[in-house]
């Protein structure tokens, strides 16, 4: 034990044995984690607290999957080019933006808990459909069993990306907070980059570590926790410095990584205007933020360009030698290539590939010829030539 703890720090891990739950010791962990001192000498001990941190989270995890046999349960299936959850506190206006950006029959009203299961509905812009879930409103606590919590945290674990509401009638630097300390319970790393470290398991022949002098701190403590990980033979490659805990990250199976923006909604509302500044001095450096009325249809066509941009897609055409684009455009993950799009057409004109001529902001020249591992970008056209 570290002499130079705090007060706070010692009251926490005081109200950690004492705890008898998980929902309490997970509480009083994030306490301890929170008032450690950061510097050198804690670094072993901040990687304990993350450690039992996330066993404790799997564990909790655990029982809810075995109850989960004569309990509720709730799935979106995916559906357009991308989903995006609609995620904030109760009565921040998500039903109202779900139906101003898709037109879908929901119910909107001034009060709390008005949705009370996911609701899907499909946004058309720039010529694709993306799908967007509003999540009934989150509270204190969900991650630890609050409510359907955990239920509607797996939906959000489970979307290509997030968009988060808040209220700016009222103080969104609470919400947020609120929000994104129920994420990082859930395991969901938002707007946080994965570690590049790859771990590639192998049958036999132990741990080997390459790239050993990007690890920042004592590899044979990098080693220990990757035993701990429960893996005993594999390959791993650090391809970028990282810390301890970052290193520790890469290893955590459980951990999501989304990528997300905020909605900044009711702009419209006394002292808005005073809420969405203090909001960007504290988060703009982390975040998009996109302030709009949903009542009074302000900024929706600049939010729907920002939700398109946030799905991380490209709208791709293709075309027959000496015809037109053909509509509509195929939707790709940013950073696809010519042979994922031919994948995308049909098997036969991947497996009977020649070469493609593309035209767009991807090539030199128009009509360039390129070949299957050619990065697309979006509003090319692409012509495929195949045996």
């Amino acid at each position: 034990m570290p002499t130079n703890v705090t007060a706070e720090y010692l009251a926490a891990e005081e109200e950690y044995h004492r705890a008898k739950t998980i929902p309490e010791k997970i509480r009083a962990l994030e306490k301890m984690y929170a008032t450690v001192p950061k510097h050198k000498g804690t670094e072993k001990l901040r990687l304990q607290i993350k450690r039992k941190l996330s066993e404790l989270r799997k564990e909790l995890e655990k029982q809810r999957q075995q109850k989960k046999s004569g309990g509720y349960s709730i799935a979106v299936k995916k559906e357009g080019a991308a989903q995006i959850v609609l995620v904030g506190l109760p009565n921040v206006g998500k039903s109202s933006l779900l139906k101003v950006l898709t037109n879908v029959d929901t119910d909107v009203a001034d009060y709390a808990f008005t949705t009370i299961e996911p609701i899907p509905g499909m946004m058309h812009h720039r010529n694709v459909q993306i799908q967007l879930v509003e999540v009934p409103g989150l509270v204190e606590g969900a991650a630890l069993g609050k409510g359907m919590g955990p239920q509607l945290l797996s939906v959000v674990r489970n979307a290509d990306a997030i968009a988060i509401v808040v209220d700016l009638s009222h103080d969104p630097i609470k919400q947020l907070e609120t929000l994104l300390t129920e994420f990082e319970r859930a395991g969901i790393k938002v707007n946080r980059r994965r570690p590049r470290v790859e771990i590639k398991r192998t049958a036999s022949g132990g741990i080997i570590i390459n790239g050993v002098e990007n690890i920042r701190g004592d590899v044979n403590e990098a080693k220990r926790m990757v035993y701990e990980e429960r893996i005993h033979s594999a390959e791993i490659t650090v391809k970028e410095p990282v810390t301890l805990e970052e290193f520790a990250d890469a290893l955590d199976e459980s951990l999501v990584w989304k990528r997300a923006i905020i909605i900044a909604n009711k702009g419209d509302s006394p002292g808005s205007k005073e809420n969405y500044e203090k909001l960007v001095k504290e988060y703009e450096d982390r975040f998009k933020i996109v302030p709009v009325s949903a009542k009074r249809k302000i900024q929706l066509d600049r939010l729907k360009d920002e939700l398109y941009e946030l799905a991380g897609i490209i709208r791709v055409f293709t075309k027959s030698p000496g015809e037109d684009p053909a509509y509509p455009p195929v939707a790709l993950r940013k950073g696809s290539t010519v042979m994922d799009l031919a994948e995308r057409i049909h098997k036969d004109f991947a497996k009977n590939f020649r070469y493609a001529r593309v035209w767009g902001k991807s090539v030199k020249f128009p009509g360039q010829r390129v070949g299957a591992d050619h990065v697309l970008e979006d509003g090319d056209i692409v012509e495929i030539h195949a045996r």
